[in-house]
Formats: C-alpha cells, structure tokens, sequence
C-alpha cells in the first residue's frame, strides 16, 4: 500500500495511490482521519480499514491533484551523517563507530514535486538523496529485533544541504534546516510491499547520474538506527528518518557543482519512487504573522 496525502480543489488529505489512481481514504473509509500523522496515531484499527478501502474503486486521476510530503508536518526528522562508506571516503573523514545523528526541522518538509528554494545568504547548495524511514507507533528502547513493530513504511527524500552554514559550526542543525530542504514522497511504502536490503537509489541533476548506489551499503541498518535513535528518546507516529546519503555530493566533486536557479533534482529510489524538485532562487525577505 503507498500512502499519500494529496491536495485538490477540495482540500488536503490522506489517500492510497494506485499508479495513476488515487483512493481518496476520506470517502473510501470516512471514519478514519483525514491527516496523517493523526492516521498513523489511529493504529493498526485505522490501519486495517485503510486496506480494506484499498480494494474499492479508485475515484481521482493522480494528475488531478498536487501531492504533498506525505507526512506533512513530521513531530521530528532525524537524520544520519556519513552512513555509506564511499560517502565517508569522498570526505576525508573515519568511518564512524556509532550513528551520527542531526536533525532537520519539521519546517523542512515539502512535497515530492514542490520547489526548492535556494536561499540568498548561500551558494553552496547541494543535495543528498537517501531513503527515509516513517515510524508508525509511539516507541521507546526497540531492540533491532523488534523494529519492524514499529516502522509504517518507506519514502524517498533529499536532504537538501546549505555546506557552508553547515561547517559554521559543530553542529549541522543551520545547515540541514532551511524551508524546503527536505521534498519527500511520493507515498509511504508500507513494509509488506518492499525489501529494503537492497534497493537502487539514484540521484540526477539536470539528467546527469551524480550518486548512484544501492541501501545494502548502509553502514548502519535501519534496526540499528531504531534501536540506537529509541534508546535516547521516545519516537513518535509521523517522524522520518533520512538514513544518509551514498557518494556524489557536489561538495566531493571537482569544481563543486552547486545547485543553482533552474537545475531539476531527481531522486530514484527502486519500488519507492522517485520525487523531482526544481530549485528556485529564494527572494523573500522578513516574514512576521
């Protein structure tokens, strides 16, 4: 089942997307919420009657609406440095003995085809293309051998990076942070339709292969990552996991190509999907409401 929560001229909420076709879940089972993270709360009651709405007939065309990241506004995202060994090599740096872990604010959530903004206090834009991990159900100290208890699925993201605020300070909260800089989607895989050990991710820019490697390289395996992540602190329905990005980034390469007005950046990622976002020069200023 792929997940999704999609925006018409009615309103935004959840459905189930079948390729072209949507299951607007607010008609198919109207007695479940209409928000995702709200859906995710509902357990696996909710759970059960989305499935069985999958099995109904799909009522809107997908080029009908806008989708939107699927959770739409995660409790947390937390996310893992230097989690491919080739990354780890491009940088220079040693492989880690444990997890590195950061956070991206919730604030950095966008859909999967929304734009990007490149902000004007930087130029050294650059992306990350990893898979991300949605957790289903409030959890605390999950041993590896339980993770699967608490996962509801699978998504493809970009962890859009600002380098030099980034290297600011010791901490990558300002450079991993800004608006936009986390597009997601296109749905939420749930675990019973993909095998995570090994699936191809790509990530494109202008149409040029810039990574290309595949989630068995993971230093660290998502229930490694539940297990250390849910010893410190409660997980919550709705927060994502960006599990690091493979080799590729602009700021390995030669020339450091950042991402500038006008470049479309794809991330593929094999039985996810694949989200594209264009970047757009930022050109807001003071924002108070």
């Amino acid at each position: 089942m792929r997940l999704i929560t999609f925006t018409d001229d009615k309103s935004t909420r959840i459905g189930i997307l079948q390729k072209d076709q949507i299951i607007d879940l607010s008609a198919a089972a109207p007695d479940i919420p209409n928000e995702m993270v709200a859906f995710l709360e509902a357990g696996d009651a909710a759970l059960e009657k989305a499935r069985a709405a999958a099995g109904t007939q799909a009522t809107i065309k997908l080029s009908d609406v806008t989708l939107e990241s699927p959770v739409l506004r995660p409790p947390k995202i937390l996310a893992v440095g230097l989690n491919y060994r080739e990354h780890v090599e491009e940088t220079g740096r040693e492989l880690p003995k444990v997890p590195i872990i950061f956070n991206k604010q919730s604030t950095s959530a966008t859909g999967p085809f929304a734009p990007i903004l490149r902000p004007h206090e930087s130029v050294a834009m650059d992306y990350e293309g990893e898979m991300g991990v949605v957790i289903g159900k409030r959890c605390r100290r999950v041993p590896k051998d339980r993770y699967a208890e608490v996962v509801a699925g699978y998504t493809v993201l970009n962890d859009v990076t600002i380098r030099d605020w980034q290297r600011r300070s010791p901490t990558m909260t300002m450079g991993k942070s800004w608006d936009s800089h986390c597009p997601m989607g296109p749905s939420i895989v749930t675990p019973d339709e993909v095998d995570i050990s090994k699936l191809e991710l790509k990530t494109l820019v202008n149409g040029e292969v810039r990574q290309h490697s595949d989630t068995s390289y993971l230093i660290f395996d998502v229930p490694t990552l539940i297990e250390h992540l849910s010893t410190a602190f409660t997980l919550e329905p709705g927060d994502v996991i960006a599990t690091g990005t493979c080799a590729g980034v602009a700021a390995a390469m030669e020339g450091m190509p950042w991402l500038k007005q006008g470049d479309i950046v794809r991330v593929e990622i094999e039985t996810l999907g694949a989200i594209e976002n264009n970047v757009v020069d930022d050109d807001g200023g003071v924002i108070i409401e």
